[in-house]
């Protein structure tokens, strides 16, 4: 359980890399993908800065996570998943929803799910 819980927890940081790529890479591209738009260098900047940073972050937590096999390193990727979805929620309740809503958050759902599986299935940081 554990290999698989660690293959599955890199898989999910590797995804998120890529992604955090392609906001470096093209941010205007995937910025429609998710319908975002960027207003001039400044929205690009933010792009590449904030969303790419967010992506990174989590990636990089996921993978040292999955590597190490420490559950330390999902706690800061669980809190990140949590804002954001409370932020999602927040979206649905104040715009009134739509079917679109729903796929992002299913997401951050099933990799909350995978995170806490994570911490229950890693070790404790080593030391």
């Amino acid at each position: 359980m554990r290999i698989l819980m660690r293959a599955v927890i890199a898989l999910a940081g590797l995804a998120a890399l890529l992604l955090a790529s392609r906001f470096w890479i093209d941010p205007a591209k995937i910025a429609g993908v998710m319908d975002l738009t960027a207003g001039g260098a400044a929205g690009l900047g933010t792009l590449r800065a904030d969303m790419a940073g967010y992506f990174g972050a989590a990636g990089v937590l996921f993978l040292a996570a999955a590597v190490r096999a420490e559950r330390v390193w999902l706690k800061p990727v669980l809190l990140m998943l949590a804002i954001a979805l409370v932020g999602r929620v927040i979206n649905l309740v104040l715009t009134g929803g739509g079917s679109v809503l729903y796929p992002p958050m299913v997401v951050e759902a099933v990799l909350l799910a995978i995170t806490v599986l994570g911490l229950r299935v890693l070790g404790p940081k080593a030391g």
